[in-house]
């Protein structure tokens, strides 16, 4: 037997067609150090909202199917592997851990979160990013508008095009775009890739399993801090 069917012998099967969601998050909510070392396979999710949010353990899950809204949201420690689409707000206000999507993820991606790594394999709807403070994110394909909207802390990794307004009203986020930028939001320029920005991006794109990508391809992106506070003479781009 191969190292991964003996994984996926021995995982927690939980099957959304005969369980209620409510159910399964209360197990997932119930998990200890010692009972979060079996993995978890989640079956016919069909688009559920919430599926998996709130988990505070380190226990990896695969949810086999797309899911609803705000599918890892508030995600600690746990690794989450979605293997198809992801709705609305996927790993909102996600703390620590890992979330996966190997397909597409609506808008709101990563909204607020302050920690850990979200990875899109496919492309990110709009606000991708919106608000972050402190969560990476890496998606394998392009952004829709006003991505990375007030990112606080953390970096935003585009590997294809980012649409109108990314990065407007920006405070410390970083963001990286290896192709076109369609539109810069307010207080929102590009600045110089240093080696320190080289060294964080590769690491980021490593982990992100992103392949054929290489940190000296992007550009970076940041905060001109003109709107940190209120000035007269910037009252139109408020």
């Amino acid at each position: 037997m191969t190292r991964a069917a003996a994984a996926a012998t021995a995982a927690t099967v939980f099957d959304l067609a005969a369980g209620t969601l409510r159910e399964l998050n209360q197990r997932l909510h119930d998990l200890t150090p010692e009972t979060a070392r079996v993995p978890w396979r989640i079956l016919h999710p069909r688009g559920a909202h919430a599926v998996a949010a709130g988990v505070d353990a380190a226990v990896c899950i695969a949810i086999e199917g797309h899911v609803g809204y705000y599918c890892a949201g508030m995600n600690q420690h746990a690794e989450i592997t979605i293997h198809g689409m992801a709705g609305v707000g996927v790993a909102e206000n996600m703390m620590s851990g890992l979330v996966r999507v190997q397909g597409s993820a609506s808008q709101c991606a990563g909204a607020t979160g302050h920690g850990g790594l979200l990875v899109i394999e496919g492309d990110a709807s709009s606000r991708c990013g919106i608000s972050m403070k402190g969560i990476d994110i890496v998606v394998h394909g392009s952004v829709g508008h006003m991505s990375c909207f007030m990112g606080q802390a953390g970096a935003l990794v585009v590997c294809g095009d980012a649409d109108d307004g990314l990065g407007d009203s920006l405070y410390e986020a970083e963001v990286y775009v290896r192709g076109r930028a369609h539109g810069l939001g307010a207080d929102c320029e590009e600045q110089p890739m240093e080696a320190a920005h080289r060294e964080r991006l590769g690491e980021l794109l490593e982990r992100a399993a992103v392949p054929g990508a290489r940190a000296a391809r992007f550009r970076r992106y940041g905060s001109t801090r003109r709107l940190y506070h209120f000035h007269v003479d910037h009252a139109d781009q408020y």
